[in-house]
């Protein structure tokens, strides 16, 4: 079997779930089962100047098209690489005179795929693009309305030379992309920077508690010999041990909600009501609920009035945090944190999401210490709630790590980048850059580690001695986004 070949799986009925993925051999955690290019792609209208159309990847600097003056990339190589599939795009806008929004882009770079290769199916897919779930029938009105503007738009962006549509096919290609485009991240994995359609992926139903995750890799073409290059896919990477047969699921949101939160969130995104263990038992519900355990246990009335502040506090930490107000969400989280920790329990919701806001802009704001504190708390209540191979649990533990080495802690900072790392291991694979950035510093904390034990004086010292002459390492600004979700879905 060829690595990221799709021997390796089938596709089969699911009983109530349409089509889904089945193994056809056994995988061990980690695991790629299967890599796939992207079918279509392309980078979102507010970033198209600061990311490569090729790979996705966030540049300082970037070759722009000298035809459309639209498409930026990181190289000739990249700007090689994307020609056939920028060739219509780029007389198409010259002719329109503008760019179109993202996903008319996307909407004409799939049908001009098509034209070239024809319908049916492309090499290496499982199914064709005709037979993906559209799901245009349980549209609201809203999103009918913006589905017409969509096609209406698209026709006038469409050349007349080219190969003509029909509105109903338009139709169901608007709502492929609406329920089935994959985010695309930057190569750091933290931002989201475009959409992709992956048809093979697309199979994979949802589940709560997945046995598989999914990463974007950007691909690599800095070897100097063209046959190293690697070219932008994803990757569907096993959680746990998985027997043959077994069906393949990934999560389609975070499970660090309630059941009945994500099950609304599912049916509105992606129209189908979750029936998994997780959500059908409310598994880990009383956990994300939990109250302060002992004699004097607060009164339901208590409760109901401080997650009600909770939730009012969130969305003022919200504004702030879009104005970069950063004092003012510290002194909002401290109140908050106040109120909460007589009342909720280690592993409440409502209190890890002010723990995890408070550690994030207390780092950037050099406040390491105190970081440090909440950092730990946080980790200490995502461990009890997330699945072990989580990768947005990797990324947690990796910053509560990054913010114990900064604050001098290094014992609980390294052993926290290692816990990370071994997460990150299975979820990105050993060549991903955050996985590389992690390995630099597990052996730069540990070789620490190993001087701080031998003397703590001197590490002390040595420490303080740097950090005069060398400015402190500042954290990357709080982002006021969520790690980037597995679909694209606009609101």
């Amino acid at each position: 079997m060829t690595k990221g070949g799709m021997e390796s799986v089938e596709v089969f009925t699911a009983e109530g779930k349409g089509r889904g993925l089945k193994a056809q051999k056994e995988f061990l955690p980690g695991d790629v089962i299967f890599a796939e290019p992207a079918y279509a792609a392309v980078v979102f209208d507010s970033l198209t100047h600061v990311i490569c159309h090729t790979c996705f990847k966030r540049q300082e600097r970037l070759h722009r098209c000298g035809q459309c003056k639209f498409a930026y990339y990181c190289d000739r190589t990249c700007q090689r690489a994307a020609w056939l599939n920028h060739k219509n795009e780029c007389s198409a806008i010259k002719r329109h005179g503008k760019a179109p929004t993202e996903n008319i882009r996307l909407a004409a770079r799939i049908l001009w795929k098509m034209e070239r290769e024809g319908s049916g199916l492309s090499e290496g897919c499982l199914v064709s693009i005709e037979e993906l779930q559209n799901h245009v029938e349980s549209f609201g009105e809203e999103e009918k309305k913006e589905l017409r503007a969509d096609v209406e738009s698209f026709l006038e962006f469409w050349p007349p030379h080219c190969q003509q549509f029909g509105m109903q096919f338009i139709s169901h290609i608007f709502g492929v992309i609406s329920c089935n485009g994959f985010t695309l991240s930057d190569q750091r994995g933290l931002q989201a920077v475009g959409v992709g359609i992956f048809p093979n992926l697309c199979q994979a139903n949802h589940d709560c508690w997945p046995n598989c995750t999914v990463v974007f890799n950007n691909g690599n073409h800095e070897a100097v010999r063209s046959m190293f290059h690697t070219q932008m896919r994803i990757e569907l990477r096993a959680l746990n041990k998985i027997a043959p047969g077994d069906e393949l699921t990934v999560s389609y949101v975070d499970f660090l909600n309630l059941s009945e939160e994500r099950r609304k969130q599912l049916k509105k995104q992606y129209y189908f009501d979750c029936t998994c263990e997780h959500c059908k038992k409310q598994l880990k519900d009383d956990l994300m609920l939990a109250v302060k355990a002992g004699e004097s246990k607060p009164s339901a009335d208590t409760v109901k009035e401080v997650i009600q502040f909770s939730k009012d506090t969130l969305e003022k930490i919200n504004k702030a945090r879009m104005e970069g107000q950063y004092h003012e969400v510290v002194k909002l989280c401290r109140e908050c944190l106040k109120k909460q920790e007589p009342v909720l329990g280690d592993t409440n919701i409502y209190l890890l999401r002010i723990l995890s806001i408070a550690s994030e802009v207390l780092s950037y704001l050099q406040m390491f210490e105190e970081a440090a504190d909440y950092a730990k708390r946080m980790v200490d209540g995502y461990l009890k709630i997330y699945h072990p191979n989580n990768a947005q649990l990797g990324m947690a533990v990796m910053r509560a790590g990054v913010t114990h080495w900064h604050a001098g802690l290094i014992e609980a900072g390294h052993g926290l980048i290692c816990k990370a790392y071994a997460i990150l291991l299975i979820t990105h694979g050993p060549s991903h850059p955050i996985t590389k950035d992690l390995e630099v510093m597990r052996v730069q904390t540990e070789m620490e580690l190993r001087m701080f034990q031998q003397n703590e004086f001197m590490y002390y010292k040595m420490r303080e001695a740097a950090l005069k002459n060398q400015k402190i390492q500042v954290m990357p600004e709080p982002s006021n986004e969520n790690a980037p979700s597995l679909f694209h879905k606009k609101e």
